[in-house]
């Protein structure tokens, strides 16, 4: 008998556990510096920057592998029922319930990360493109709701992490969705009022 795929089965363990190692080195010294260079990374989990660059690319790669680690442990593969709900009252309801489930996985580490966009132009495009993703699915629940063009940048916004950060200052982030969801509900019920210009 071939003792190969034992050998295989061994070495894509390995492989994982250093991919772990290397993430949550990554994350780690994001919290605790505010940065994530791949020299430090590389000291911190015991590796080579070749092997992170192996693993994951470029840093780019890490730190969308690192965003991609806290979208599972938040469950955001449950925005699919929230986009798949037959009744969109009720699907923009999941949606920032998952939402904000997420921005609570781990709130320390999207802070550093949304704070570190501003001077890491690597970080800007990952999270920028992330964004962007939440951005075109509120202008999906805009129409979905007929809503008006105003109502997507509207549902971006109040689902972004700092108004939920802001919102939960001192508690939980998800008892913030309740207050999101009222204050959207606010918006569909009453029409924004036209810009009254002075003359």
């Amino acid at each position: 008998m071939s003792p190969r795929p034992y050998d295989m089965g061994r070495r894509r363990e390995s492989v994982d556990d250093t991919r772990a190692r290397i993430l949550a080195a990554a994350r780690d010294l994001l919290v605790a510096k505010g940065v994530v260079a791949v020299d430090a990374i590389a000291r911190r989990a015991d590796v080579s920057r070749a092997t992170i660059y192996y693993q994951f690319g470029t840093k780019i790669g890490l730190l969308e592998a690192l965003c991609d680690e806290l979208a599972e442990r938040g469950r955001m593969e449950r925005l699919a029922e929230a986009f798949g709900q037959p009744d969109a009252r009720e699907g923009l309801r999941i949606l920032v319930e998952v939402i904000a489930d997420f921005w609570a996985v781990d709130r320390e580490c999207t802070r550093r990360l949304r704070g570190l966009a501003a001077l890491d132009p690597d970080v800007g495009q990952v999270i920028a493109a992330r964004d962007e993703r939440r951005r075109n699915g509120a202008a999906v629940f805009a129409t979905r709701l007929d809503a008006g063009p105003q109502f997507g940048p509207i549902l971006h916004t109040l689902t972004s992490f700092e108004v939920f950060d802001s919102l939960a200052a001192d508690r939980p982030i998800p008892e913030a969705a309740a207050e999101i969801l009222a204050l959207l509900d606010a918006v569909l019920a009453t029409p924004l009022p036209p810009r009254h210009v002075q003359h």
